[in-house]
């Protein structure tokens, strides 16, 4: 009897499922089709047979009731390159797996039989073949005797139609242990994310389609009019840090382990990276041991020159900037520490990049000349209340930006700003970088930079107050270190004598150098003054310094002179939805970014944008960013196509070049 109601089991699974191997028994399946004429076929001739030919005495065999978990292996390789849409394949395969022994059924009367065979009936129309959006099939496992392992470990199921990057990734899982990377457990409120349709692939869903700008007008009537360009790609990229990964695994609870895995990510990341063959390479949250010993060495063989600025303190990631030596030479570095002792509004350890970079004109250009070109590279702090903080660390950038930038007449060289901001296209902080100036006094701290929360409800909530910073950073409010400070006016410094005649009883001059030649009647004279002018004078003196600082600061309102506008348009005319870069928890923002120097267009009176035109920087293409619904579909980032939290950002610029 027990043969026989686990054969009526079988048989009617044998619709049910792919063709799959267990334990010697083969069973083949048709996809996505139920069949309950069968069905209701077999458990009639199990009643009319078997059970008619049952004893009174006898009871019913226990059955182990199948029950259903659904594992989704979003495995895919390292074979995901984004060329051709028919070349991968990469609906995920699903398993379907038994649950523990339930406790034996208690032994039926034969009049209730027919009760048991309707209610088993009911059950297994229930377990028929369930497809992911109509196409997937999962594979039904029969419930297990006394001589199979419990669990699912045990049972090999083999599903036909593998796909080729999956079938690579378990391949090299199998060549090396891998850690597992355990899942933690699922928050509350968290915006739930459904499977990708396997009727549309991930590669289609997550396609990006490349912009072309140098086919608009004034680009190719400016293109006829000057010389030949130098032309380059510019990549920004926050390829997430494992060490991140692993300690914030609450934000990543609908990626399946596997994907999260650094072994499975790097493949990606490089591939990527290389697909899209980047001149200037920008990357955020770069992991220093990981640096070192792998992506270091790979850019190297890619011709990349490379340099690396981790996070100060215990942090363990940080930011890199590569250009191909074929393509630029190294003209100086400048690596930027935000983080100064003793200052509240500069205590965080996130750290930036400054390099001016000549680029090399290949033979057939002549004589040809093309002006440096500075790239800055940076990740600003993550924390949505302390608006200060980043204001403060760009502020810093910028005049490091403008130190590097600056040409002998006073003027600047061409600029690309890449990076992760923390901070989205309607913040103030964006406004400052893009505009050139920001009036931040009063302002609450969290409205300040990302705009990524609102604490608007906050009774008391951090303002900015003016100065921002002390006098002793060494930054104005124009962004620009003290010491390269021009005079506006040439004859500044010249002062009077009667001004300078104040001076005579300062600290200074009441010291006696201690190299100066003592002669008598000359050297050995010195002034004395009373202890109240003397005073006096003290006074006058850190009154003029301090105003001549603050008389700037105190206003409340920082600028810079960089001229730069985002590459990027932040938002969809063709989906009428803005651009997203991230998506934290479900939620997508626009936070990473390329900048790049323009010429300012004279706007209209009242106007707070500023409008800007190419100049001798254009820009001739990008690639097209995805919106918030897309990547919802895709099951958020990462996933199994993207293996970062943030999308890579790729711009081609144009650099004019003029007669030797």
């Amino acid at each position: 009897m027990t043969d026989a109601f686990f054969t009526c089991r079988k048989n009617v699974l044998l619709a049910k499922s792919p063709s799959t191997q267990i334990d010697g028994a083969t069973f083949a399946a048709t996809r996505g089709r139920s069949v309950p004429e069968e069905q209701e076929a077999l458990l009639q001739q199990w009643l009319e047979e078997g059970v008619g030919n049952l004893p009174a005495t006898e009871s019913v065999p226990a059955v182990r009731k199948v029950s259903v978990t659904l594992t989704s292996d979003w495995l895919e390789g390292s074979e995901l390159l984004m060329t051709s849409l028919s070349d991968l394949n990469t609906s995920p395969e699903v398993t379907r797996c038994a649950d523990q022994q339930h406790a034996e059924l208690n032994a039926l009367a034969s009049s209730e039989l027919q009760d048991l065979a309707g209610a088993e009936l009911a059950r297994l129309a229930v377990e028929e073949t369930v497809t992911v959006a109509g196409s997937a099939p999962w594979a039904a496992v029969v419930p297990q005797t006394d001589h199979q392992t419990a669990g699912c470990a045990g049972i090999n199921v083999e599903v036909l139609n593998d796909d080729p990057a999956v079938l690579a990734w378990s391949l090299a899982c199998d060549a090396e242990t891998v850690p597992p990377v355990l899942p933690a457990p699922p928050i509350q409120d968290a915006v739930p994310f459904y499977p990708v349709s396997t009727e549309v692939p991930y590669h289609e869903i997550l396609w990006r389609d490349w912009e072309d700008l140098s086919v608009q007008p004034c680009v190719l009537e400016q293109a006829s009019k000057n010389p030949p360009l130098f032309e380059f790609r510019v990549m920004s990229y926050n390829i997430l840090a494992q060490d991140l990964v692993e300690q914030g695994l609450d934000l990543y609870v609908h990626c399946h382990p596997d994907i999260l895995n650094w072994n499975y990510r790097l493949p990606n990341l490089l591939q990527e990276i290389q697909h899209w063959d980047p001149d200037v390479l920008c990357l955020q949250e770069v992991q220093e041991n990981h640096y070192w010993e792998q992506l270091e060495p790979t850019f190297k063989e890619m011709g990349f020159a490379c340099f690396y600025k981790r996070r100060t303190g215990t942090k363990t990631d940080g930011c890199a900037v590569c250009y191909k030596h074929s393509r630029f030479q190294l003209i100086s570095l400048s690596p930027i520490e935000y983080f100064r002792p003793g200052l509240d509004v500069l205590n965080r350890d996130n750290v930036g990049l400054v390099l001016l970079l000549q680029p090399v004109l290949p033979e057939g250009l002549g004589l040809q000349a093309v002006s440096p070109l500075c790239v800055a590279n940076t990740h600003v702090l993550f924390n949505p209340r302390r608006g200060d903080i980043k204001l403060a660390q760009v502020a810093l950038l910028l005049a490091e930006i403008d130190k590097i930038a600056r040409t002998t007449e006073g003027s600047y060289y061409p600029v690309i700003l890449c990076g992760d901001l923390n901070s989205v296209p309607d913040s103030p902080l964006y406004k400052f970088i893009r505009n050139g100036e920001l009036s931040y006094h009063g302002m609450p701290a969290w409205k300040v930079v990302s705009g990524q929360e609102d604490f608007s409800q906050q009774l008391y909530s951090r303002k900015l107050l003016a100065p921002l910073w002390p006098s002793s950073l060494g930054v104005t409010d124009k962004c620009q270190y003290v010491t390269l400070c021009q005079p506006k006016k040439l004859g500044r410094r010249e002062y009077s004598r009667d001004f300078l005649l104040q001076f005579r009883f300062c600290d200074v001059a009441c010291e006696r150098p201690p190299q100066l030649v003592l002669l008598e009647g000359v050297t050995d004279a010195k002034p004395v003054a009373s202890a109240r002018e003397h005073s006096a004078v003290t006074a006058v003196l850190k009154r003029r310094s301090s105003l001549s600082f603050l008389g700037k600061q105190c206003s409340g309102v920082i600028q810079h002179g960089l001229n730069l506008t985002s590459v990027y348009s932040h938002f969809l005319p063709q989906r009428g939805r803005p651009e997203v870069t991230t998506m934290p928890m479900g939620l997508g923002a626009t936070v990473d970014y390329i900048f790049y120097s323009a010429e300012p267009v004279e706007s209209k009176a009242g106007e707070c944008r500023r409008l800007y035109k190419d100049g001798a920087l254009k820009l001739l293409g990008r690639l097209s960013l995805l919106s918030e619904d897309v990547l919802l579909m895709a099951n958020g980032l990462p996933n199994p196509f993207c293996s970062s939290d943030h999308l890579c950002l790729l711009a081609s610029f144009g650099l004019e070049s003029s007669s030797l």
